[in-house]
């Protein structure tokens, strides 16, 4: 009898029937290009979709901005006419080197400025001052009509505000609060309700909102402390029309 040997494990008799392919070879190879390229089309897809919504972004501002700019100039011209009483035209003047002046030498963009009202006759009625501070809630941004010849302020305007609604926001709701700034002296003292002096340079401040009330009076006091003189210095400088004598 011949004897036979049983085949070892391994050896090419048992190739075809039990022989396992290791992982990473070439037939797994079509799984992972597949993935490769959705990748790069997630990424294109991505960056196309960005660069789309960052120029709709661009076109929106650029048809946008010049309205925005020409109804802040509408609202600008409406406050100063209101704090001025009404003037026919009025020019923007500039703060450089400490003094005020229609023709600046330099970049104005980050300059001071103030807006000057002027009558039918061409004299200058006064001045329109933008200024903001804190109130009690957010910054508080109003317009005031100033007199350099009298130190009066002509009148008050309250640009910007988010005061408590029924109780801060009275400071620009409240006709009898607005009206006590047309003609108070200055510095304006706020007295409280029945506890005033009956002087000139005093405005009732709004009950339940005096913090508020506060805060606007000394929003335009602090703003005349830093540029008052130079207002006044510009004001006795500037030409006069015919017939007008300096004051």
């Amino acid at each position: 009898m011949s004897e036979r040997k049983l085949p070892m494990a391994g050896t090419s008799d048992g190739a075809g029937a039990g022989a396992v392919e290791p992982a990473g070879t070439a037939s797994s190879g079509g799984v992972g290009s597949g993935s490769d390229a959705s990748s790069v089309r997630l990424v294109g897809t991505l960056a196309v979709a960005g660069a789309l919504a960052g120029l709709a972004i661009v076109l929106v501002f650029q048809w946008a901005q010049p309205r925005i700019e020409i109804y802040q100039a509408k609202v600008l011209a409406e406050a100063v006419t209101e704090v001025l009483g009404g003037p026919e035209r009025y020019e923007t003047i500039f703060l450089e080197d400490g003094a005020f002046t229609a023709a600046p030498r330099g970049d104005t963009a980050s300059m001071d400025r103030v807006y000057v009202g002027y009558g039918a006759d061409g004299g200058a009625v006064g001045i329109a001052v933008a200024a903001a501070e804190p109130g009690f809630q957010d910054v508080i941004r109003v317009l005031f009509g100033y007199d350099p010849a009298t130190g009066n302020v002509l009148g008050m305007k309250v640009l910007e505000s988010k005061e408590t609604p029924g109780l801060g926001d009275k400071i620009e709701k409240d006709s009898v609060f607005v009206a006590a700034f047309s003609g108070v002296a200055s510095p304006i003292v706020g007295v409280k309700k029945g506890q005033g002096s009956g002087l000139d340079a005093e405005v009732v401040m709004i009950t339940g909102a005096t913090i508020s009330s506060r805060a606007v009076i000394d929003i335009i006091n602090h703003r005349l402390e830093a540029i008052g003189e130079a207002m006044t210095a510009y004001w006795a400088s500037r030409p006069l029309p015919e017939g007008e004598e300096g004051s």
